[in-house]
């Protein structure tokens, strides 16, 4: 079964804050055979769907009014804790990313081997475990800075913490990483962006709290300056 073909285009409508944006940054939401609202993060599932912008205050504020229902024509059930739903299914499918990357041989792991890549200028990416503290972070900016010809803008990211790592990689106490150029680094940078975007609220027109949300979050994404 295929996606409505009334939703089909470049553009939606975001039924919370009513912005006309490209679907990359909008979340799909639609109905399950149950009659409960469900995340769609791959815009593949069938059926008429609404369009939410891919942040938690987008989320909230269209549970608040209730623009699923107004916007489905029809009474659906939203679960408990749905804005919370839908950065866990963001989180695993950056995961998923990574580990495809992985498996293609654009990974690789340890301090020293990310180190190495970026020296060699063949780094597109460096990732490092959330809960491996500030001081991981500080050590892999300092790699791109003493690396400025083949590491100046490389994207620093910190999605998910050290054990979701392990799994992604494969391998126990996955700390640091590094990423090289390919079609899943590139899906993989995809979805960090997402889940980045999800967390920091950084569309307007949202709330009034939305700009002091987003300063007060530090950057998933950062060149590392």
């Amino acid at each position: 079964m295929r996606v409505c073909d009334e939703e089909k285009g470049p553009n939606r409508t975001c039924v919370a804050t009513r912005q006309v944006l490209p679907i990359e940054r909008l979340l799909r939401f639609v109905v399950d055979p149950e009659g409960r609202l469900a995340p769609d993060i791959r815009a593949r599932l069938p059926g008429r769907g609404v369009w939410v912008a891919c942040e938690r205050a987008a989320v909230e504020n269209a549970i608040r009014r209730k623009s699923f229902a107004r916007s489905l024509k029809q009474n659906a059930e939203v679960p408990e804790g749905l804005a919370d739903m839908v950065e866990a299914l963001l989180a695993a499918d950056a995961r998923q990313s990574l580990a495809m990357a992985n498996k293609a041989g654009l990974v690789v792991s340890g301090f020293a081997k990310a180190e190495g890549l970026v020296a060699k200028g063949k780094a597109v990416a460096l990732v490092w475990a959330s809960d491996g503290g500030e001081d991981g972070r500080r050590k892999m900016t300092q790699v791109i800075r003493r690396n400025r010809d083949g590491g100046e803008g490389i994207p620093l990211l910190s999605p998910f913490p050290g054990h979701e790592m392990d799994l992604a990689l494969g391998r126990e106490n996955a700390i640091h990483a590094a990423l090289m150029a390919g079609p899943a680094a590139d899906a993989f940078l995809n979805r960090c962006r997402r889940l980045d975007q999800f967390r920091q609220n950084i569309s307007q027109g949202i709330g009034p709290d939305a700009e002091d949300t987003a300063a007060s979050i530090s950057p998933l994404v950062s060149d590392g300056q």
